[in-house]
């Protein structure tokens, strides 16, 4: 009698410790490509609204910095997920990284070119003969692509300048144009006491020579494993109902990033909530949110493949609907 209920205690015991552990769901973790900033604040409605703990995930948000390259934490199992911009996975990719591609949040650029009206510079073809800033390290792509669509040489039409992470350059008119993305450096611009009546502004999605931007991946073996393509597909699907959330409560994701880092101010990050909306919601919506556009992906890989970032075609395996499809039938 005592040893049939010293078993029944036993397993007492054993489901006390066990049931605190399979409450918490799957750990994972999610690298940013940058600091804590509405730029993300989908993942941390995600989390904050219980999205992720309705789908058994206890997901871990680790932001990035200056020095973190998303592609490497991944590759080394720093972190099941990563964001950052394609070009940088496609890069990863041919040197070898088993990365791919299972959503693309951002479905537009958020890039822009920025000049003063006074400049007379009306379209790209007005930068022959200008001095255009613009970041490398990958960032100058898009206007290398527009340049070339107006059949300018950015060694002799154009001189290009080294820009740093702020707007000084344009502020002071060292330059006649300058990079800025719409959530960050436009509005920088306008905080410099500039109108926006006294901008042009190149969108290179109008142009037709954006790249995309902030997708999310993970390692390509991994997601073959057990039922990790099941625990991306949920993991997906939570993070979009953050980003409804934030679509749909923009003030609240606002709060919740001020919540996790109170470094850029309210009124930065208000204005970083709308335009990232844009970005992921639009106008004009995204048919299918966070799918892959094939064709969006051709021209990032195209231009990828133009101006060296890649020296082979991409794959197409370089991303997959698979994780966005599963998560749309899961239950």
């Amino acid at each position: 009698m005592f040893g049939a209920i010293g078993l029944v205690l036993a397993a007492i015991m054993v489901l006390a410790w066990t049931l605190p552990a399979a409450a918490q769901g799957t750990k994972v973790r999610l690298q940013l490509k940058w600091v804590t900033q509405a730029q993300f604040a989908g993942y941390y409605a995600a989390k904050a609204q219980g999205f992720y703990k309705a789908e058994n995930l206890d997901v871990t948000i680790i932001p990035g910095g200056p020095d973190i390259v998303p592609e490497q934490v991944v590759a080394g199992r720093g972190a099941e997920f990563g964001l950052n911009f394609l070009p940088s996975l496609l890069s990863a990719r041919e040197q070898g990284v088993p990365l791919v591609n299972i959503a693309q949040i951002f479905a537009y650029s958020g890039m822009r070119q920025l000049a003063f009206k006074a400049s007379g510079i009306k379209t790209p073809a007005d930068f022959k003969g200008r001095k255009v800033a613009v970041w490398f390290g990958g960032n100058e792509f898009p206007l290398l692509a527009t340049l070339a669509k107006y059949k300018l040489d950015p060694q002799k039409d154009v001189t290009l300048v080294q820009q740093p992470f702020d707007m000084n350059l344009l502020l002071h008119k060292q330059v006649d144009a300058a990079a800025a993305m719409t959530y960050n450096e436009y509005k920088q611009v306008l905080d410099g006491g500039v109108k926006p009546e006294d901008l042009v502004v190149i969108d290179f999605n109008a142009e037709g020579t954006a790249m995309l931007e902030d997708g999310i991946f993970t390692r390509a073996d991994w997601l073959h494993i057990g039922k990790n393509k099941e625990t991306a597909a949920r993991f997906l699907r939570a993070s979009l109902k953050g980003w409804s959330f934030c679509r749909d409560q923009a003030a609240a994701c606002v709060d919740l990033v001020l919540k996790e880092s109170p470094v850029l101010g309210k009124p930065h990050q208000t204005w970083m909530m709308a335009e990232i909306n844009k970005l992921v919601w639009g106008p004009p919506a995204p048919k299918m949110p966070g799918k892959m556009d094939p064709e969006a992906f051709k021209r990032t890989a195209d231009i990828a493949l133009k101006f060296g970032v890649i020296k082979k075609p991409a794959e197409p395996a370089a991303y997959t609907h698979e994780v966005w499809e599963l998560a749309q039938t899961l239950k």
